[in-house]
């Protein structure tokens, strides 16, 4: 099915044909010039008259035709496709990820060497909203400052790239869970409350928020928003000792920051659950863990695809100005009668 943005537009049409008809027509105040070869000119009119009259014809059809396919442009055509039916599990699931500084931290054990928790977060959360087919998403990042990167939707393709261009710093060092909790909160508080679920992911403990993470908890717990907490990072690492050695080597707590009560308490309060990933293959059971949220029944959501065919009279008007382009260039050089009359000139 085809649809017109602005069918009016269809209505000047006939604009040339009135303009000629109520316009006056030019007059010329040149001069007479006396031909000597004036019988000659006379006889070549008269022998490519029916030629004149069929190339005037081809011109107008043609200026026509332009004129039209113009307008058909400007009138934005476009094609409505048949309604598809979205899948819809009937779930709003936000994500918010913490982009501050510490998760630049290398102990994310990926087979012999170690990884970025960043890195891990990306790669990990991406395959995991690949798979959210027919729920709605929305990602929020923080750091410093908490910001939603997408809101609510089914283009789980666009989501996912936000997550993987995501870059550690961008929206500071320090962390602020409480102020992404409040953020998703706003978010999703209009949602259907059977559906309203938020996973914060975090290596810290809230240090920049203008909202504490337990008041944003409790004002989810009363709208009945589900918080489910990660806490990401691995309890120990080896650091080398001198010149990459044994020797001095010692073993510290990449994640001693880490508020875990704090977390536990906030899934606690709104009835969600508390998650540590220590390495790579935890985040992904827990991710799978995730997964098996139980679906409520929403109504079905309807698509229908929109194409713009204005591209079409656009590229048919360019082939028909450059037929008159062509027309023009070649009546000039092979006139019929451009011979004769060079002759007549030279022998006058």
């Amino acid at each position: 099915m085809i649809e017109w943005t602005w069918p009016w537009l269809l209505l000047l049409a006939p604009l040339p044909w009135l303009v000629g008809r109520v316009a006056p027509p030019a007059s010329s105040q040149q001069p007479a010039l006396r031909a000597p070869f004036y019988q000659e000119w006379r006889q070549l009119s008269e022998a490519q008259g029916r030629r004149a009259v069929r190339r005037d014809l081809a011109r107008a059809i043609l200026l026509w035709l332009l004129w039209l396919l113009l307008l058909t442009a400007a009138a934005r055509p476009l094609w409505i496709g048949e309604a598809i039916e979205l899948p819809n599990s009937g779930r709003d699931l936000m994500m918010a990820v913490d982009i501050s500084g510490s998760m630049q931290i290398e102990d994310m054990q990926v087979g012999q060497s170690l990884q970025p928790r960043m890195e891990a977060v990306r790669q990990l959360g991406a395959d995991f909203i690949g798979q959210r087919a027919g729920d709605r998403l929305g990602l929020i990042l923080f750091g410093t400052n908490a910001y939603v990167q997408s809101p609510l939707t089914f283009d789980t393709a666009t989501v996912k790239r936000f997550l993987l261009e995501a870059q550690i710093g961008f929206a500071g060092k320090e962390t602020a869970i409480g102020d992404a909790i409040g953020l998703a909160v706003k978010r999703l508080k209009d949602q259907p409350a059977e559906s309203r679920v938020l996973v914060v992911l975090t290596d810290g403990q809230d240090t920049a928020s203008s909202v504490k993470p337990m008041d944003a908890a409790k004002l989810a717990a009363s709208l009945g928003i589900r918080i489910y907490t990660i806490g990401i990072g691995a309890d120990a690492l080896n650091l080398p000792g001198l010149f990459g050695s044994s020797f001095g080597s010692r073993q510290v707590n990449p994640s001693a920051e880490l508020d875990e009560a704090g977390l536990q308490e906030i899934a606690r309060l709104t009835g969600g659950q508390y998650f540590r990933a220590r390495n790579p293959q935890e985040l992904a059971r827990i991710y799978q863990l995730l997964d098996q949220l139980e679906p409520q029944e929403q109504a079905a959501a309807t698509y229908r695809p929109r194409q713009s065919l204005g591209y079409l009279p656009l590229l048919a008007a360019l082939l028909a100005s450059f037929l008159l382009a062509l027309r023009h260039v070649w009546s000039s050089t092979h006139w019929p009668g451009a011979p004769a009359v060079h002759r007549a000139w030279k022998e006058s």
